[in-house]
C-alpha cells in the first residue's frame, strides 16, 4: 500500500506543476502533508518537517548568500571588462562571435540564475548575429547549453536539489565533478568553434564599420534603446519595462553608468572572488560559511552605507526568497517520503524490478535517465520525486547515495531547454526564435554535451 501511495504522491506533485496548477513551493508543502494524513501519521507531520527544516538548512544558507553574492559582484561591474574584452574579440567574425556567445554564457551564469544570464548574454550578442545575418538559433543553443552545463554550480539549483533531497554536502557532489563539468563545458566550446565555421562558410568573414562597433557598445551592455528587447520574464512576447528616456530597465545589470558601479575596487572584488572559488574548490570552511563571509564582506567594502547595503539586498530578495522558500518546503516532502516509509517500499519494489546485472550501474542508470526525466520534468519533480527512489535502489545494490547525486546532474545541459524552464522563454524571446526552431536545433547537441559529461565522471571514476 505504502508502494502505491508513494508513486501516487510523486505522480500527483508532477502533474500538478506540469500543469501549473500549483506552484513548486505549494505542492511541495500541502500534497505530501496531504498524503501524510491520508496514511495515517498526520501525527507525526510536525517530526518530519522539523527533521528536514534542520537538515536542510545549511543548503538554503549556502543558496541565500551566494546569489546575494553575485548579484553584488553584477551590480559592482565586476563582469562588465569580460563582457567589453569578448566583444573586442569577436570583431565582426562570425566564428569568433559564436565561440565568444559560449564563453560569455558561461562566465555569467557564475550567478547561477539562468533568466539573468539569458538577459546579459542576448543583451551583448543579439546586435552583432543581427548585423551580420547570423542564425539567431545558434545564439540561443550555445547560450543555453553553456548554461546548462554551468547550472551544477552548487548555487544554481540541481546540485543543492539533489543535496536536498539525499540529505548530502553539496560540495561532496559538485567538487568530484569539476573534471567531468569541465569537460563537458569544452565540449561546448568545441561545438561552438565548430558552428561558428559553418557560419562564416555561409557568411564569410565580414567587417564593421568602427563607428558601427563603438555606437553597439552601449547597447550591448544594456545602456541604450534596442527595439530588440522583447519577450522578458513574462515569457515570449512580454516587452520589458522601460523609462521614459528609452532605457531598458531590464538590462541595468550591465549598464556602464549605473549607481551601483564600484570601479575603484574592482581588484578588490576580483581577488575576493578568486579566493572564495578556492576555498570552496579546497573545502578550507563549509560553503555556506564561505559564501556567507563573502557576502558580509562583499556588501561593507562595497557599500559601506547601510541604506545603500539594504538597497542591494532588496534588489536580490526575490530571487533568494523562491530559492531559499523552494529548500525549505522541500523538507515536507522529503521529511513525509522518508518519514513514513513510502521511499522504503518504492525502493524495495524498484529493486525488485530492475535486473540483477544492472544493480551495480545504478549511477549509470541515474546519469542516463536524468537526460530525458530533466527535460520532460522540473528538477523539483525529477530530484524531489524520483531521486531519492534511486538512491535507495543504488544503495541496495551497493552504490553511494552521493555517486548517485552526481549522475543526476548530468542531464542539466539539455534541461535548460525544457519547455518546463521559464528562463528558456526568456532566452528565445529576447532573440526572437520560435521555440519549436530552438528546440529542434539544440536538443542533439545539448544531449550530447550531456553524455559528454556522463562518459568523463566515469572515466575519471567520480560515478
Amino acid at each position: 500500500m505504502l508502494t502505491i501511495l508513494g508513486f501516487t504522491m510523486i505522480a500527483t506533485f508532477l502533474v500538478l506543476i506540469m500543469l501549473k496548477k500549483m506552484s513548486p513551493i505549494a505542492a511541495l508543502v500541502l500534497i505530501p502533508a496531504l498524503f501524510c494524513v491520508f496514511v495515517g501519521k498526520g501525527a507525526h507531520l510536525g517530526d518530519y518537517v522539523i527533521d528536514g527544516v534542520t537538515s536542510l538548512a545549511p543548503t538554503a544558507a549556502m543558496l541565500m548568500f551566494a546569489i546575494v553574492y553575485f548579484g553584488v559582484m553584477i551590480d559592482v561591474g565586476l563582469f562588465d571588462p569580460v563582457v567589453k574584452g569578448i566583444l573586442r574579440f569577436c570583431k565582426a567574425d562570425p566564428l569568433r562571435i559564436v565561440v565568444g556567445t559560449a564563453v560569455l554564457a558561461a562566465i555569467v551564469s557564475l550567478d547561477g540564475d539562468g533568466s539573468t544570464t539569458f538577459m546579459i548574454t542576448v543583451s551583448a550578442m543579439y546586435p552583432l548575429y543581427k548585423r551580420l545575418k547570423m542564425s539567431m538559433v545558434v545564439l540561443t543553443g550555445v547560450a543555453a547549453m553553456a548554461n546548462g552545463v554551468m547550472n551544477t554550480l552548487p548555487w544554481g539549483g540541481p546540485t543543492a536539489r539533489a543535496a536536498t533531497a539525499l540529505k548530502l554536502d553539496a560540495s561532496d557532489i559538485f567538487v568530484p565533478m569539476i573534471p567531468a563539468l569541465a569537460m563537458g563545458l569544452l565540449f561546448v566550446f568545441a561545438l561552438a568553434y565548430v558552428l561558428g565555421r559553418r557560419e562564416r562558410r555561409r557568411l564569410g568573414v565580414l567587417t564593421l564599420d568602427e563607428v558601427l562597433v563603438e555606437e553597439a557598445e552601449p547597447v550591448l551592455v544594456g545602456a541604450g534603446t534596442s527595439p530588440t528587447r522583447t519577450g522578458g520574464p513574462g515569457g515570449p512576447g512580454a516587452a520589458l519595462p522601460e523609462s521614459p528616456d528609452g532605457d531598458d530597465e531590464g538590462f541595468q545589470g550591465l549598464d556602464p553608468h549605473r549607481e551601483t558601479l564600484r570601479p575603484r575596487l574592482y581588484w578588490f572584488n576580483a581577488a575576493l572572488t578568486v579566493v572564495l572559488l578556492t576555498a570552496m574548490i579546497m573545502e578550507w570552511l563549509p560553503i555556506p560559511v564561505l559564501f556567507l563571509l563573502g557576502a558580509a564582506l562583499a556588501l561593507t567594502v562595497n557599500y559601506p552605507q547601510m541604506p545603500a547595503q539594504k538597497a542591494r539586498i532588496a534588489a536580490h530578495a526575490e530571487n533568494v526568497l523562491n530559492v531559499s522558500g523552494m529548500v525549505f518546503a522541500a523538507a515536507v516532502f522529503t521529511g513525509v517520503l522518508q518519514g513514513t516509509g513510502m521511499v522504503d517500499h518504492m525502493a524495495d519494489w524498484l529493486v525488485g524490478n530492475i535486473p540483477d546485472g544492472m544493480g551495480p550501474h545504478m549511477a549509470l542508470v541515474t546519469g542516463v535517465l536524468s537526460i530525458p526525466l530533466t527535460y520532460f520534468m522540473s528538477n523539483d519533480g525529477f530530484y524531489f520525486g524520483i531521486l531519492p527512489v534511486l538512491a535507495e535502489a543504488g544503495q541496495a545494490h551497493g552504490v553511494s547515495a552521493v555517486e548517485i547525486a552526481r549522475a543526476s546532474i548530468v542531464g542539466q545541459p539539455l534541461h535548460m531547454s525544457s519547455p518546463l524552464v521559464p528562463a528558456v522563454y526568456v532566452l528565445v524571446g529576447m532573440a526572437k526564435v520560435e521555440f519549436g526552431d530552438h528546440t529542434r536545433f539544440v536538443v542533439k547537441w545539448a544531449a550530447a554535451t550531456s553524455l559528454v559529461v556522463l562518459g568523463a565522471a566515469i572515466l575519471f571514476g567520480t560515478v
